[in-house]
């Protein structure tokens, strides 16, 4: 076969051509102005009771997988320490509980393998962790992308509001050290000031970022939606269900603190649980296609 050499500018052309159909291509997958009233997920009422039968499930699907997903989720913990060490190696010692919190945010997007994971054992695919990397085959990976972006986006948000939060309150002045900064957050007015307004902007947060998300990835790995279908769909699965999703919130928000301890290891276990659950809270609350 013969090849021929091009030149930069007919390379360059053709690459941004293959980024604006990529681009076209999320759009599409994201965009579905012809979804009817058969085709919206119809949401149902749950009860915190219902918590024990989906963790119950989740419990026997980390069973099924433990191997595969101690494999899997390996990663979490390694990029938590990286993430901290990076925050030290560039004195952003105020960043580091917002950015620990904060993955509570893009949690629901570190999760997908593990939905896939249950969603291919409920149709009876043999147990394996390549099951998760199915899910980059999905005919809604475009609409899995830009959420998982929207999420990112939050992320990035949080982090910038801690850290202006931080200027305003305690000063421009950096802390010479973790001894010095530990002091100042949890033995002055101005760090328990901080603290209280932290804790509730991160709420808003994390607010936002379970409205957007605690059913939308599932739902999208499971139907042919799109994008605005899902989202709207997890916004009415909090609205119908406030306290549940409430105490849902918490779980997780305490399981990832748990799972901090000691040195982000218990994240190895902990990410696995709550991603299966996730997967079985979506069953709970969406009805099943007729």
């Amino acid at each position: 076969m013969a090849t021929t050499i091009r030149n930069p500018l007919e390379w360059g052309w053709d690459q941004i051509r293959h980024g604006a159909e990529a681009i076209e291509t999320l759009s599409q997958s994201a965009n579905r102005p012809h979804e009817d009233a058969l085709t919206v997920p119809h949401v149902r009422q749950i009860e915190i009771g219902d918590f024990r039968e989906i963790f119950q499930r989740a419990w026997s699907d980390f069973g099924a997988y433990r191997t595969d997903v101690f494999f899997l989720v390996v990663i979490y913990p390694i990029i938590g320490i990286v993430m901290a060490r990076m925050v030290f190696g560039y004195d952003m010692l105020p960043l580091l509980f917002p950015m620990i919190s904060g993955f509570a945010l893009i949690g629901p997007f570190a999760g997908l393998g593990l939905y896939e994971m249950s969603r291919q054992r409920e149709l009876g695919v043999k147990a394996s962790w390549r099951n998760a990397f199915t899910v980059l085959y999905s005919p809604a990976i475009g609409s899995i992308v830009l959420l998982g972006l929207i999420l990112c986006a939050v992320f990035v948000m949080w982090m910038a509001t801690a850290w202006a939060l931080y200027t305003a309150i305690m000063g421009p002045e950096q802390p010479l050290n973790l001894g010095a900064f530990l002091y100042d957050v949890l033995m002055t007015e101005a760090g328990w000031t901080l603290i209280a307004v932290g804790c509730g902007t991160g709420f808003l947060f994390a607010c936002l970022a379970l409205a957007i998300s605690v059913v939308s990835f599932p739902l999208l790995l499971d139907r042919d939606v799109g994008l605005g279908t899902a989202i709207r769909t997890s916004f009415r699965a909090v609205a119908m269900n406030p306290v549940p999703m409430a105490a849902w919130g918490i779980v997780v928000a305490g399981a990832l603190v748990l799972g901090s301890l000691p040195f982000l290891a218990g994240l190895i276990v902990v990410m696995p649980l709550l991603g299966h659950a996730t997967w079985h809270l979506y069953r709970k609350v969406v009805r099943p296609r007729l």
